[in-house]
């Protein structure tokens, strides 16, 4: 630690109670490290995490607590031992902010699997026993591992929502090669996770179909993201069209929905990975022993995955489809994402509006 004392003055909105309400609080963020980055917050996405925390659905919330882990600024200041990053600096930070450091997980920049289990940015106790607060606060000190450098030409407004919601589809595409140009992918679900899929299979030169149960975002699947097809996907005469058609599926959707019939359209040896949260996942063993099919899972990402991400969505111009708000609009944008009124991601304007 260096002399500098701990920050009495870090301004958020934290929830209190399960009901999730938040409201202005003001708490100490630790004091820079040497090996610490401190950055000014401009920008924080909100994600589902966001409500599944502040109103305690898990039933391990730690209040008051200060939500959000899509997390964009600019540095202020850095320890002795920095060498990755300077003060002006366009930073990001993502789900987790500490890990062992030691383990294979670690050593294979994979610290979201480490075996001691990853400190989540908010919500999680870090290793002096604190508990993390999030980045609906107008700063954060953060271990420079996990920071990432958000080029300069790339908006902190539309990085935000790519330290999760990006993170999460990108790192089983890359897993799965799935960036084979001229391969067929299918989408399920059209929200935060599903429209980045989508966004990242056209830049990998995929064939992309999304499947959806509302006909409404057949339009904005095909002309706004460049979706190749769209399938309702309730119609079994346009599911059976696509029989074994398919080398990748990514399904980001959470509510229950039947297994069955998406892996019947992944041709032999084609791969469905579920990133969304239904509260079962169930299939008949012939659906995957027939075709010797995949099923995966995945969360975020690593600190390599994640930088790399970051620089290709700058390099191929890959923007989230975003709405911006202030934070006094926090409450309201959680009520409308349970309800899934967002084109589709909302990213809170800190800068401008933690005051």
């Amino acid at each position: 630690m260096t002399s500098e004392s701990a920050d009495a003055n870090c301004l958020a909105w934290a929830a209190r109670d399960p009901s999730g309400l938040l409201s202005p609080y003001k708490f100490s963020r630790r004091a820079l490290g040497s090996d610490d980055v401190s950055l000014n917050i401009t920008h924080c996405g909100v994600c589902y995490a966001d409500v599944v925390w502040t109103r305690n659905k898990l039933g391990d919330s730690k209040y008051p607590l200060v939500p959000g882990h899509e997390i964009a600024g600019i540095v202020k200041g850095v320890g002795s031992n920095v060498r990755g990053f300077k003060v002006g600096d366009h930073v990001g930070v993502g789900t987790y902010v500490n890990s062992c450091r030691d383990c294979e997980y670690c050593n294979d920049g994979l610290e979201v699997h480490c075996a001691r289990g990853p400190v989540l940015t908010f919500n999680g106790v870090d290793v002096d026993g604190t508990v993390t607060k999030g980045g609906y606060s107008s700063h954060i000190v953060v271990h420079e591992r996990y920071c990432f450098k958000i080029p300069d030409n790339y908006p902190l407004a539309s990085a935000a929502p790519l330290l999760c919601a990006g993170i999460t589809v990108y790192t089983p595409m890359m897993r799965h090669k799935m960036n084979q140009p001229g391969k067929s992918l299918g989408v399920i679900g059209l929200g935060g996770l599903g429209h980045l899929a989508v966004k990242f299979g056209k830049a990998f030169g995929l064939c992309v179909t999304v499947f959806s149960t509302s006909i409404s975002k057949k339009e904005e699947a095909l002309n706004l993201l460049g979706a190749d097809k769209f399938v309702v996907s309730s119609d079994e005469q346009q599911m059976m069209a696509l029989s074994k058609s398919l080398d990748f599926i990514i399904d980001t959707a959470s509510g229950d929905h039947p297994f069955d019939p998406y892996l019947s359209l992944l041709k032999t040896a084609g791969v469905l990975v579920l990133v969304g949260f239904p509260s079962e996942v169930k299939f008949s063993p012939g659906s995957i022993l027939m075709g010797m099919k995949t099923v995966s899972g995945s969360a975020t990402g690593g600190t390599k995955d994640t930088q790399e991400m970051l620089d290709f969505c700058a390099a191929h111009g890959i923007h989230p489809e975003i709405e911006v708000i202030p934070i006094q609009y926090a409450n309201e944008a959680l009520e409308r994402l349970i309800k899934k009124d967002v084109k589709y991601r909302f990213v809170i304007d800190i800068e401008n509006s933690l005051k």
